[in-house]
């Protein structure tokens, strides 16, 4: 059945379904009407077990429609509450993975940002020191390899605001591929950007153990080019 899926499922249990979201795919829907992943997850659960009525999932977090990675759903209410805590505590892990065509800075390091979202836009802007309305963006990131012309970072979001590893990097000047609303010169032929939501690490709502979601690379060559690097590194 799974290999009809527009989603591929990493982990599932009575609690939680974690899924790999390729680009297009929404996560909340917009104006353009097209299908979105939790529907979708809901008919996936629906048909596997075989559930007469009310499928009951819940949003944990989002990604943009243009990335890729891991999507985290409950499916409880139970669980769908001690998520939503962890995460507003910061008691998350969540690594993401950029190719861009310039470094940040060094092999690796820290970026401070001071970040203001703009509604009308559905954009962020990025301030070096705080200004009004602002909120504090930090987030790690290191190399992992790179190729004739591109770099593969892998981030580690310590806050999570709108657009912020997008927007940060766009303000050191090496927009992540793809990204023509933070100034990177061409758009990927997917129509999405490369970014990739790598992995997520949780306290299970209710083992209370820690658990990671891994989600494997987008099938594109260059991702597949860096899957090969990171293997042999």
């Amino acid at each position: 059945m799974q290999t009809s899926l527009p989603f591929e499922v990493l982990y599932e249990d009575n609690h939680l379904i974690a899924v790999n979201k390729p680009v297009n795919l929404l996560v909340q829907g917009d104006s353009s009407g097209d299908p979105v992943l939790p529907d979708l997850v809901k008919e996936y659960i629906r048909a596997k077990y075989n559930k007469p009525g009310r499928v009951y999932l819940g949003v944990v977090h989002r990604l943009d429609r243009t990335v890729s990675g891991v999507v985290l759903f409950a499916r409880t209410g139970k669980a769908l509450s001690r998520m939503n805590e962890m995460f507003r505590n910061k008691q998350v892990e969540k690594k993401y993975w950029a190719i861009v065509k310039r470094l940040p800075g060094g092999l690796d390091g820290e970026l401070k940002h001071y970040l203001v979202k703009n509604q009308q836009q559905n954009k962020s802007y990025a301030y070096d020191k705080p200004v009004r309305g602002a909120k504090e963006a930090v987030m790690r990131y290191r190399l992992i390899g790179s190729s004739d012309r591109y770099h593969l970072l892998e981030i580690e979001l310590l806050t999570g605001r709108h657009h912020q590893i997008r927007v940060q990097l766009s303000a050191l000047g090496c927009p992540v591929r793809g990204d023509l609303k933070y100034g990177y010169p061409r758009s990927n032929p997917d129509g999405g950007i490369s970014l990739h939501a790598r992995e997520l690490g949780v306290i299970h709502p209710v083992k209370k153990q820690k658990i990671s979601f891994v989600a494997p690379l987008p099938e594109e060559k260059l991702w597949q080019v860096f899957a090969g690097m990171a293997e042999n590194g």
